[in-house]
């Protein structure tokens, strides 16, 4: 299979009609159209685990993959008035059915569907600028990006069906897995239970203001009608997930840097880790004696969290970055993943120093944490929607991931990518575990 793909990112890369054309961006275009694709093969080999649970990460040796391609429409409607459609087709399996750990490997694997591909609507939304003067800034096309003109000061509503993290948590040097570090906890905050189907998207609207140095967003998406499902729950008003950011660009000896503050408040019907294990009736026939189920405790619940995200250029090709989270912890992960406090430091570097501009290295340590309440759930044999190993001895989920991205072709970049995590699922009785894979990215 690995050779299948291979040739087709080397066949894009020669192939390509444009090969050889000046590339000539539109003072303003009325429609665009962009793609995407990307293949990612990791292998994690034995580790040591001396007793196993329903969602635990297996003690064998494992190969994963997952492939995307991806189409972006863009179509200029009027006066500030933008409209995109983007369809995917992903396939992949997963490790240990996507089970055994917080910090899972790759980003994509999220958008596996096995091994037969499915094609799906990722992204359907519009967008509505309105300018309020200052200074003219030129936007580029890209994905989901018409070329043009933008105002300095200006109010962007963006309404429809796309991920959260279009709009939120976004970092220069840790955001995108397709380009970027692999690891859930490098593309978001871990402990951000962000409301989304299992793929990572969902129907809401997002509103940000743009002055000066300053960005205010606020957004309410839709949450899914059970924890970390493809449905979701068109009660709107009543369950969703809420966030508001305020981001401040700064400079420091000279150089660029951001800080954002994000908040986060989720409503939906959640099983509580308290009323769980307090209450017998969430035994089900098919669990041990005594082992405790948030499904059979869910009601109408609260959640919230609050974080801070930094980036900061130290010279135009080295920069820095550092995220933490933390969230309440009551209730049950419900949307991304099982972490309540988590930390992220990491630093990247463009190539030009060594005559590879566009290839790029970095390297990042990562930790996870859970609150008192849950570690008493799993301790006493509860699962959670990810890990679940019969019982725990706690510890922090520590990781480390560095890479390095290639560009192999004009638009084709090949990447080596490594992950140490010690902890896996919390549980200092298993691991450590490593990832190793490769990445091939393709984008036009």
């Amino acid at each position: 299979m690995m050779g299948r793909f291979f040739a087709f990112w080397f066949a894009c890369g020669l192939l390509q009609p444009w090969a050889g054309a000046e590339e000539l961006i539109p003072a303003a275009e009325d429609w665009n159209a962009h793609a995407q694709s990307t293949y990612i093969w990791q292998h994690k080999p034995a580790l040591t685990a001396p007793y196993s649970g329903p969602f635990s990460l297996s003690s064998g040796a494992e190969n994963t993959y997952s492939f995307s391609l991806t189409g972006a429409f863009g179509k200029r409607l009027w006066q500030g008035g933008e409209f995109y459609f983007d369809p995917e087709v992903a396939q992949g399996v997963p490790l240990s059915n996507l089970t055994g750990m917080a910090g899972f490997y790759n980003g994509e694997i999220t958008r596996a569907s096995g091994a037969n591909p499915i094609l799906y609507r990722v992204r359907m939304f519009m967008r509505q600028t309105w300018g309020m003067g200052g200074e003219g800034q030129s936007v580029s096309s890209g994905m989901n990006q018409l070329a043009g003109m933008q105002d300095a000061e200006r109010l962007v509503l963006t309404a429809g069906f796309f991920p959260p993290l279009d709009i939120f948590d976004a970092n220069r040097y840790a955001h995108d897995p397709r380009t970027q570090f692999l690891s859930w906890c490098n593309m978001a905050h871990c402990a951000f239970d962000y409301a989304a189907d299992a793929r990572g998207n969902t129907w809401g609207a997002a509103l940000e203001y743009y002055r000066g140095d300053w960005v205010w967003r606020a957004g309410q998406f839709m949450q899914p009608l059970l924890a970390n499902q493809l449905a979701l729950d068109w009660r709107y008003f009543s369950h969703h997930g809420q966030n508001l950011e305020l981001e401040h660009a700064h400079q420091l000896a000279g150089q660029p840097g951001k800080l954002r503050l994000l908040l986060m408040r989720n409503t939906a019907l959640m099983g509580s880790y308290a009323d769980a294990l307090a209450n017998p009736a969430t035994m089900t026939a098919a669990s041990a004696a005594g082992v405790p189920a948030t499904g059979m405790v869910r009601r109408e619940g609260v959640k919230y969290g609050v974080g801070l995200n930094l980036e900061q250029a130290v010279t135009p090709d080295f920069g820095v970055f550092a995220r933490t989270f933390w969230q309440d912890g009551r209730f049950e992960t419900y949307a991304f993943t099982e972490a309540h406090r988590s930390f992220a430091l990491g630093a990247s570097m463009q190539g030009a120093k060594w005559g590879r501009g566009s290839d790029t290295v970095g390297v990042a340590l990562m930790r996870n944490a859970l609150s008192g309440i849950y570690r008493q759930y799993l301790a006493a044999g509860g699962l959670g929607y990810f890990i679940g190993d019969g019982r725990l001895n706690y510890a922090d989920e520590q990781i480390a991931e560095a890479y390095y991205s290639l560009q192999v072709l004009k638009d084709t970049w090949l990447t080596a990518d490594y992950q140490f995590m010690r902890n896996p699922a919390y549980n200092a009785d298993r691991g450590p575990v490593s990832f190793a894979g490769v990445r091939l990215h393709w984008e036009r």
